[in-house]
C-alpha cells in the first residue's frame, strides 16, 4: 500500500501562507525516500478556495482536495479542526503535516486528539532513516537538546512544522488532480458566535522578507539600547529579530521577531547579532543565513562557532561606529 503524505493548506488573507507550500516541497523529498512513499496530497479549506489549486500544484502537490463550505468562512478551531479530521480519515495517510502557525498549533493537536494519535509539534528537521522509519526532531528542555520522535504504533503519524525550517521547492510544469470533498461538519454549534477579525498592527518589515537581519539578545540590556539595532536595520532596509531573553524583557514584542526553535528559522543574506550567547534553541533557526557577522565581549561565546565573521567587543564601540559609515555611504560622502 503506497504511502502518502497529506499537507494542510493554511489560507491567511486570501492567500496560501508560505509554510503551507514549504511543507509540500518538504513532503515530496520525504515520499521519494520512503519505502512505497506515495502521493503528496495538499488539503484546503474555506469558503471559495479552488483558485489555489493551481499554486499548490505549481509548489508539487499531486493531489489536491478542495473543501468549500460556507460554515468555514471565518476560521474557528473547532469547524476546522473536524473538517481536517474528515479529510484524513477519508484519504488515510501516512503521515500530515501541518504549519505551526498560531491557527496550525491550535489545529495540529485538535486533530491528533480526534484520531487517537501522537503529535510531533515545531519540529525543526524530518527524516527517513535507513530502515524507512519516519523521523521527526523536536527541540527539547527550551531548546537545549534535539529529540528524535518515532511513532511506530499509530497512523498518521503527525508533524507541526514551524514557517522557514523547509523551503520552498516550486515544480516546473506540474499538474495535479483536484478532487472536491464534503462533510457534514456541526463543530459546537451556536455556542461558539464569530464577532470580527481584530488584526495586531506590527511595525518593521518582516523577518522572513528581510535580506539583512539585526538580532540581540540579552546582552543589549535595555530598551533604550534596543533602539540602535532599530536604527541599524532602518538604515539597512532590514528587520530587528530577538533571541527569547530579550521578548521576555519586553525590548521588542511579537513572538514573529524571535529567532529559533521556539519562534521563527531565517535565511537572510546577511545576519548580524550582537549580545546573544548563541545557545542552541537560537542558532538553529539562523543557521541558513548567508553572511553571519556576530559581535560579543566574550571571545568563547558559543555564537562565535556559527560565524563568518566574529568580532570580540562590545556591541556598544562597535554598532555606533557602524551606523555612522551606513550613514555616510547612503549620502554619498
Amino acid at each position: 500500500m503506497k504511502k502518502d503524505i497529506l499537507i494542510y493548506a493554511e489560507i491567511i488573507d486570501g492567500k496560501v501562507t508560505d509554510n503551507a507550500l514549504e511543507l509540500i516541497g518538504e513532503a515530496r523529498r520525504l515520499t521519494s525516500l520512503l519505502p512505497d512513499g506515495g502521493q503528496v496530497i495538499s488539503v484546503v479549506m474555506g469558503k471559495a478556495v479552488r483558485q489555489h489549486a493551481d499554486l499548490l500544484a505549481a509548489y508539487g502537490a499531486e493531489r489536491v482536495v478542495i473543501f468549500e463550505n460556507d460554515i468555514l468562512e471565518h476560521y474557528r478551531n473547532d469547524l476546522y479542526g473536524e473538517a481536517l479530521t474528515a479529510v484524513i480519515r477519508k484519504y488515510s495517510p501516512e503521515i500530515v503535516l501541518i504549519g505551526s502557525s498560531y491557527r496550525g498549533s491550535e489545529i495540529a493537536p485538535t486533530v491528533a486528539a480526534k484520531l487517537r494519535t501522537g503529535l510531533a509539534a515545531h519540529c525543526t528537521e524530518l527524516k527517513i532513516d535507513s530502515s524507512g522509519q519516519f523521523i521527526q526532531v523536536v527541540p527539547a528542555f527550551g531548546g537545549k537538546v534535539l529529540g528524535d520522535i518515532l511513532t511506530p504504533g499509530h497512523r498518521p503519524k503527525m508533524a507541526s512544522i514551524k514557517p522557514g525550517i523547509m523551503q520552498k521547492r516550486p515544480i516546473e510544469a506540474c499538474s495535479a488532480s483536484i478532487e472536491e470533498f464534503t462533510a457534514d461538519i456541526q463543530g459546537l454549534g451556536n455556542a461558539i458566535k464569530f464577532l470580527g477579525d481584530e488584526r495586531i498592527s506590527t511595525s518593521g518589515k518582516p523577518l522572513h522578507e528581510a535580506e539583512c537581519i539585526i538580532g540581540g539578545g540579552f546582552g543589549i540590556g535595555s530598551k533604550e539600547n534596543w533602539a540602535v539595532l532599530e536604527e541599524l536595520a532602518t538604515l539597512l532596509n532590514g528587520a530587528t529579530g530577538c533571541t527569547r531573553p530579550a521578548l521576555d524583557e519586553g525590548w521588542t514584542t511579537g513572538e514573529q521577531t524571535m529567532i529559533g526553535t521556539s519562534g521563527v528559522a531565517v535565511r537572510p543574506k546577511i545576519y548580524i547579532n550582537a549580545g546573544i550567547s548563541g545557545a542552541a534553541h537560537h542558532t538553529c533557526g539562523m543557521k541558513d543565513a548567508g553572511l553571519v557577522i556576530s559581535i560579543n565581549k566574550d571571545e568563547n561565546a558559543a555564537i562565535f562557532g556559527s560565524s563568518d565573521i566574529k568580532i570580540v567587543a562590545d556591541w556598544k564601540q562597535i554598532l555606533p561606529i557602524l551606523i555612522e559609515k551606513v550613514k555616510e555611504a547612503k549620502s554619498g560622502n
